[in-house]
């Protein structure tokens, strides 16, 4: 079939919307009408080059529609399913999908060289093969990816919204509850408020924390993360030390949660200071890939037990998680619409990406 897809086509490119090719889904796949994508920065990485992929490729990965067809041997869902696309494979089978560690499924290994899990490709245009971001290739209104990356979901749901939980929500919630594992009465500082900060404000609140503390020198979006549950606001990491230190009596927060747009490693040591004996300091934020080296206290690291944890996707398990924030959204404990700034058509995708660029969008969603 033919459809409308956004492809990138190198580094520093702009996406190209262009009519593209789409075969039918084969062994364990399914075909997917998507309703909406989200714009998040993991895309706007590929066109920096920090995540480094094969082009010419098709971004999205945050998406959500109904299933149009099912491939021989899918029986996880059938014709008409309302499903979130999750930017991860999750297979069940491998070690770490049995110890419930579902982020790190070995069929991810190859999420991001293009082709899909048996090697082929399913989009096509101007004579060559188009690869397909994590798997899925949410820029186009009809994508081909494996029954492993989808998730079903209740009727009712919208689905504009329920795109977000593929990725952004997902993380940003499981980066505190899961990553930083924190508990009712702790104290939590995000660094970087943006579609994984946002939500890691909201995994703050609904663990329960006492105090929570955004960090952007944004201030629009300091201000929507006092709206999604932050208690306190900083321009700074500096400047949020000295609140966190008076507002604890100088024990300093449980956790710091590193969402800012690419981590550095300069990041780290004051991060690492913003968190008390025991404090977890974890980076969800990509760095670049070239970037070996970072600062950080080794003689505070131990005596305080200190500790620095990476976070993909929130350390969550799709299965399980996604249905579970959207029953949260339902009984109003979490917060969709608000984390939409702007929607945008298709054609729109450079203006959505160079609006999250310049600090406008919390989140930009593409409608089909």
């Amino acid at each position: 079939m033919k459809t409308t897809a956004a492809v990138l086509r190198g580094v520093g490119g702009k996406w190209e919307v262009e009519e593209v090719e789409l075969d039918p889904p084969g062994p364990g796949e399914v075909l997917i009408e998507l309703v909406a994508s989200g714009l998040c920065h993991s895309d706007e990485h590929m066109v920096t080059g920090d995540l480094p992929v094969a082009f010419p490729v098709i971004g999205g990965h945050e998406g959500a529609g109904r299933v149009l067809e099912i491939g021989p041997g899918v029986t996880d869902v059938v014709t008409g399913d309302p499903v979130v696309t999750t930017f991860l494979p999750s297979c069940g089978r491998c070690s770490y999908c049995v110890r419930g560690h579902t982020a790190l499924c070995d069929d991810g290994a190859g999420a991001m060289l293009g082709p899909q899990l048996d090697g082929t490709y399913r989009f096509h245009a101007r004579g060559e093969d188009l690869g397909q971001m994590c798997l899925l290739g949410t820029f186009a209104r009809h994508t081909v990816v494996p029954v492993k990356s989808v998730v079903k979901i209740d009727e009712g749901i919208p689905l504009e919204l329920a795109a977000l939980v593929g990725c952004g929500v997902t993380t940003g919630v499981g980066s505190a509850i899961r990553a930083a594992e924190l508990h009712p009465g702790d104290t939590a500082v995000v660094i970087g408020i943006g579609g994984i900060g946002a939500n890691a404000v909201q995994g703050a609140k609904l663990a329960g924390c006492r105090y929570v503390m955004a960090v952007d020198p944004v201030e629009f979006k300091r201000e929507k993360a006092l709206e999604l549950g932050a208690t306190h606001v900083a321009a700074s990491m500096d400047d949020a030390w000295q609140r966190v230190s008076e507002l604890t009596r100088g024990r300093l927060a449980d956790a710091a949660i590193l969402t800012t747009g690419v981590a550095e490693g300069s990041y780290l040591q004051p991060a690492l200071q913003l968190v008390g004996k025991r404090g977890r300091v974890v980076v969800t934020a990509l760095g670049h890939p070239s970037e070996d080296t970072a600062s950080l206290s080794l003689l505070e690291l131990t005596l305080y037990e200190k500790q620095i944890r990476g976070s993909l996707f929130g350390s969550s398990n799709a299965q399980h998680d996604v249905p579970r924030l959207l029953e949260l959204y339902q009984l109003g404990q979490l917060k969709l619409a608000e984390l939409v700034t702007r929607t945008y058509a298709l054609e729109e995708i450079n203006t959505g990406y160079q609006d999250m660029r310049e600090g406008r969008n919390i989140r930009g969603v593409i409608h089909y």
